[in-house]
């Protein structure tokens, strides 16, 4: 990974870990707060992708806040970021939206039903909390059905038939999320299909979400473009424009450190380690997708090919195939690169297997931290 000093953080990490590199996170930061700067826009950490609040600190200097996706997430950006609150769910129960209205700026539902059923709540917040809407711009730019919110019968946003005859009475923003890393023009595309559907309703608004997806701090991501699009919609509208990363935030600033436990031959090389797909890595699993591996290759590209997988009972436990320049064995360090996103927030305890280890990386002094480790009694405390 480009900017991570690896063989570094590999002398001084524990196995299995997650290590963040705090050096790439500012640089992250670095390019958001460029596109806020310009466009006027105010950008929000997605914790649905990345919630490691002990960063936080470093992550508030730059962003207006976060997008939570349940009471639990709302709560915790409250606690430990401090700043604006947006939250969101495809539906609610009555003690979250009492809870909701407590801590969140925005609360935005997924359905007329739910904005009239808990309109007597909401309305008495008025002026203090920003109640919103999800709507859906039938508009797919998705390449895997089940990350695209704008598939045939997705349970995600309102549909602009929805719309006739409803009252948008005490509604002050609309907010459409149909991207999954992805670069700018998919979100251009988007936009006007948006526009085309909704843009009657604009005016009567005072903000615009327009979601996240967005892989804004990734190499050939059009920054003018998006930039371009922000100022079009503030200036016609005269609405704030928010967007809500995740992955921007936290892409290529983390790894997952690994070690080989065994090699077995069942018709070929495998090489059990001590990280998880499905306890770990579950978007490997689910995507499906490949992690780029420090020093690895496609199979048969170099002399020693094996197949990693993990310790846990899952027949399908399974990382993928990867050769190397020279044999694995026992002991041997694995370095999974761009592990900080949708990692953490996803890890299982299936099987009792080990957590990893939650680790910084701060480049300037050279120095790694360990922020979190996990033990049996984290593990018990799960169940009952």
């Amino acid at each position: 990974m480009t900017g991570i000093d690896i063989d570094k953080i590999l002398q001084l990490s524990p196995s299995p870990a997650y290590v963040v590199d705090l050096g790439r996170l500012r640089h992250n930061l670095a390019i958001l707060d460029h596109v806020q700067q310009k466009s006027g826009a105010k950008i929000l950490l997605a914790m649905k992708a990345f919630s490691m609040w002990s960063v936080f600190p470093i992550i508030r200097r730059t962003l207006h806040g976060v997008c939570a996706s349940s009471t639990w997430e709302a709560r915790l950006g409250r606690e430990e970021f401090g700043r604006e609150v947006h939250s969101f769910a495809a539906a609610f129960k009555e003690s979250d939206v009492v809870e909701l209205l407590k801590i969140s700026n925005h609360l935005v539902f997924n359905s007329f039903n739910q904005l009239e059923r808990f309109r007597p709540l909401w309305e008495k917040e008025q002026g203090r909390v920003s109640v919103g809407l999800r709507v859906n711009p039938e508009h797919s730019e998705g390449h895997t059905e089940m990350y695209d919110p704008c598939a045939p019968n997705s349970r995600l946003g309102i549909p602009r038939r929805e719309f006739e005859g409803r009252s948008l009475n005490g509604v002050e923003g609309l907010h459409f999320h149909t991207l999954c890393e992805q670069l700018y023009e998919p979100l251009e595309r988007t936009v006007r299909a948006f526009e085309e559907k909704f843009g009657e309703f604009l005016p009567q608004m005072n903000w615009l979400n327009f979601g996240g997806g967005h892989h804004i701090t990734r190499d050939g991501y059009d920054i003018d473009g998006l930039v371009a699009l922000v100022k079009y919609f503030k200036e016609k509208y005269d609405v704030e424009v928010y967007l809500e990363p995740g992955e921007a935030v936290a892409i290529g600033t983390g790894i997952l450190v690994a070690e080989v436990l065994d090699i077995v031959n069942n018709g070929m090389d495998i090489a059990i380690l001590d990280v998880s797909a499905t306890c770990h890595m579950p978007d490997i699993l689910e995507m499906p997708y490949r992690p780029g591996i420090k020093n690895g290759f496609d199979p048969g590209e170099k002399p020693h090919t094996y197949r990693l997988g993990g310790a846990s009972c899952l027949a399908g436990d399974i990382i993928g195939d990867w050769s190397f320049d020279q044999p694995l064995k026992q002991g041997d360090k694995l370095v999974f690169e761009d592990m900080a996103h949708y990692t953490m927030v996803k890890t299982t305890a299936f099987n009792g297997i080990q957590h990893p280890h939650i680790c910084t990386y701060e480049p300037d002094v050279e120095q790694l931290r360990v922020v979190r480790s996990f033990g049996y009694e984290d593990f018990k405390q799960r169940l009952s």
